[in-house]
């Protein structure tokens, strides 16, 4: 007992560790050189996802919990504790499309499902491949799972008050719009805990695990392209006026397209270990490809950069082979 209870720590550590790198340092936020930042993160970052984990396990929700729930995740950083989703100065975001009811309406369409997939789901994936004896149980006990709460919303105040305070100082968002970001977050949870996958959905066969990768990296690339200006564009996609909408709806098409996919391939019970690792592969690889595109300004940390992403190609490789050396061992069919 005392040695899975140890097991469970030390994993919900790594997720913790994991989460951040890959949410953050895998795009190139922050450059190689700056990367104490970390340690800023991985309070509201490692905290808040092992929380979505421990949650979504004792509810028995899956993956659709640990996407609704990561959506929540997001919209309490970027909404609550940054204040991103309204600010009118912070990043530029305000100018990349109209503000709709006080949001930015292209950068909450980029950020919250950006955060359910790279900050929640692909974390969770990477951890319960690594640790695989533990990937159907929660890692933590009541009491941890209390701290790992507490250790959320001091980390959420921990970056409202030093990130914010020195890029977007003096701005506080509007009463309306925190209510409107706590009651969105309140509903995400509720569905999260309360929405089981409903058995019985059209089955797809699944394609081999590279072409899941492959599909993964172009829904990945074009998705962030789509929404996030880049190349010396003020705007997404490098639109102007009311031409943003064609990229905004072009992208949501994409996300919709990914999900339904992704629901068919996965309803047959032919996908399997290597799929899912092949499929976030795909998505890791073409995420900091595009923060090579977008996220580096100079050449150091272009290098820096694509360092990571040569050592992060060689780590998924490595749990490649591991992962299909699992797959392939017989198994004894219980009697």
């Amino acid at each position: 007992m005392t040695a899975n209870k140890t097991r469970g720590r030390l994993a919900a550590l790594l997720l913790a560790v994991i989460t951040p790198l890959v949410a953050e340092f895998t795009l190139g936020n922050p450059p190689l050189r700056m990367a104490w930042l970390l340690l800023l993160w991985i309070p509201i970052y490692g905290a808040g996802v092992v929380l979505v984990r421990e949650l979504v396990r004792r509810a028995g929700t899956g993956w659709t919990g640990v996407l609704l729930l990561g959506a929540a995740y997001g919209i309490v950083e970027e909404g609550l504790a940054l204040q991103a989703l309204s600010s009118p100065t912070m990043y530029g975001a305000a100018g990349w499309a109209p503000r709709i009811l006080g949001l930015n309406s292209a950068y909450a369409e980029l950020q919250i499902p950006y955060h359910a997939v790279f900050s929640a789901a692909i974390p969770i994936l990477l951890t319960d491949l690594i640790v695989p004896s533990l990937r159907d149980r929660p890692y933590l006990g009541g009491l941890g799972t209390w701290v790992a709460g507490a250790v959320f919303v001091l980390g959420a105040l921990l970056l409202r008050v030093t990130v914010v305070t020195s890029i977007d100082p003096g701005y506080q968002a509007p009463p309306a719009i925190l209510a409107g970001c706590a009651v969105a977050v309140a509903l995400l949870v509720v569905a999260g805990l309360r929405l089981r996958p409903r058995p019985g959905a059209l089955s797809i066969r699944p394609p081999a695990p590279a072409v899941a990768g492959m599909s993964g990296a172009v829904a990945v690339f074009g998705f962030l392209a789509l929404l996030f200006p880049f190349g010396g564009a003020s705007r997404p996609a490098f639109t102007h006026g009311g031409w943003v909408v064609v990229p905004m709806s072009a992208a949501a098409a994409v996300a919709v397209a990914a999900v339904w996919l992704l629901r068919r391939w996965t309803a047959g019970g032919r996908w399997t270990d290597r799929h899912g690792l092949a499929l976030a592969s795909g998505a890791l690889v073409a995420h900091t490809a595009f923060g090579l595109v977008s996220n580096t300004d100079t050449a150091a940390d272009r290098a820096g950069l694509a360092a990571v992403g040569v050592v992060m190609a060689g780590l998924l490789a490595v749990l490649g082979r591991r992962v299909a050396g699992v797959t392939s061992r017989p198994r004894r069919v219980p009697r």
